[in-house]
């Protein structure tokens, strides 16, 4: 393993961190008595594959439903001074709140302290107004680092780069867990603040929202060769110096693997990755014309919902899908529209008729494109939705 200076807490962070969103057997109402002890068995597997790569920081949730219930016992068979262990308690409404769940996630996790500790989901304008108020989760957050109870603290946001930026200044974090990768780039101004801040950068999900690399379409596959896309896509981030390392959801001991082939061929990343890069480029432009690839999402915003709709991810899946044939990617995305609330806003497309009566091109004055849209939007609903069953 190699590794990097996280920024200002000093630590030495492997490139690679092992992150909880995924081996987990259910939900936060899993007891111990309903956990299949093969689910217990790969978790603990995992972990300790973890830890003998050289990967010794692992990340989870409180609110990753049994991750934080079930990491613990896989912990207890690491030395405590050797493994760096991240948790996030989303934001709260006081303190004593934020106090409260971070109780039950020390016992859970069977820990006397926290190496790291993020508020989790700063995402939107309303989410920094709470979590900065008088007596909020963040007066909490500083509480527990000068207790010695947490070690270091940051946050993670699913915000656009507005609101990332904002965060960052509005407290004395040593961190910051953002998406960016090849997929998603909107957050590079967010990544080369917290830089600027020396603080850690540690990217979120480079391999599942960052495309369903584990399971990568034929086209995306081949437009990738001779590496794996995962590969590929390890390098794009780890080449930035800004980026010190990326979360490997492992669902299983294997998961590592493909991920190993990109350290040694770190040193000349920029050389390895340039002609994909160019390759995978000239695809997007090729499919969609590069007047469209260059200004489509001018005028719109990350994460900013017109009419209900948040048409800048809309429009994002419609050209990963049309380029890239990313439908599977598409609808897992898709279908969280509705539900996500600031962690993904926004709602279903209702259908064709109703969205050409929303005239999105009215309301979209500052688009270059939004003559086209609308018909972008319906292609986009007519790949994704899915027709209720009888």
């Amino acid at each position: 393993m190699k590794y990097r200076r996280f920024g200002k807490t000093e630590l030495q962070m492997p490139l690679f961190s092992c992150g909880g969103m995924r081996y987990q057997q259910g939900d936060d109402k899993l007891t111990w008595d309903e956990v299949k002890k093969e689910n217990q068995d790969n978790i603990n597997a995992t972990i300790a594959r973890a830890f003998e790569l050289g990967i010794n920081h692992i990340e989870t949730a409180r609110g990753y439903g049994s991750s934080e219930m079930q990491l613990g016992p896989a912990l207890a068979q690491l030395p405590r001074d050797q493994v760096r262990v991240q948790t996030k308690i989303g934001v709260t409404p006081d303190a004593d709140d934020f106090f409260k769940v971070f109780e039950v996630s020390l016992d859970r996790l069977k820990l006397d302290y926290l190496d790291l500790l993020s508020i989790h989901g700063v995402n939107s304008q309303k989410m920094i107004d709470l979590a900065f108020k008088k007596n909020g989760c963040y007066e909490a957050l500083v509480k527990l680092k000068e207790q010695g109870r947490v070690r270091h603290i940051g946050f993670s946001t699913h915000g656009n780069p507005d609101i990332i930026i904002q965060a960052i200044d509005a407290g004395d974090f040593e961190y910051v867990n953002l998406h960016w990768y090849y997929i998603f780039q909107n957050n590079w101004p967010a990544v080369r603040h917290a830089a600027e801040k020396d603080m850690g950068v540690f990217i979120i999900s480079p391999s599942d929202k960052g495309g369903m690399l584990y399971e990568p379409t034929e086209k995306f596959l081949e437009l990738c060769k001779p590496l794996h896309p995962m590969v590929f896509n390890d390098l794009f981030c780890l080449c930035r110096p800004e980026v010190h390392t990326l979360s490997i959801g492992a669902a299983r001991p294997s998961d590592f693997d493909e991920h190993l082939k990109a350290l040694d061929l770190l040193d000349r990343a920029d050389e390895v990755i340039s002609p994909i890069k160019k390759c995978l480029d000239q695809a997007m432009i090729d499919c969609l014309g590069e007047e469209w690839v260059k200004t489509w999402d001018q005028g719109l915003t990350y994460n900013e919902t017109v009419e209900g709709l948040n048409i800048w991810v809309l429009l994002f899946l419609w050209n990963l899908i049309k380029t890239y044939h990313m439908t599977g990617y598409g609808k897992m995305r898709y279908d969280i529209f509705g539900t996500g609330g600031h962690w993904f806003p926004g709602d279903p497309i209702k259908g064709v008729d109703e969205l050409r009566k929303l005239n999105l091109a009215e309301k979209l004055p500052n688009s270059p494109h939004a003559d086209k849209i609308t018909a972008c939007l319906e292609e986009t609903y007519e790949l994704l939705h899915e027709p209720a069953v009888i």
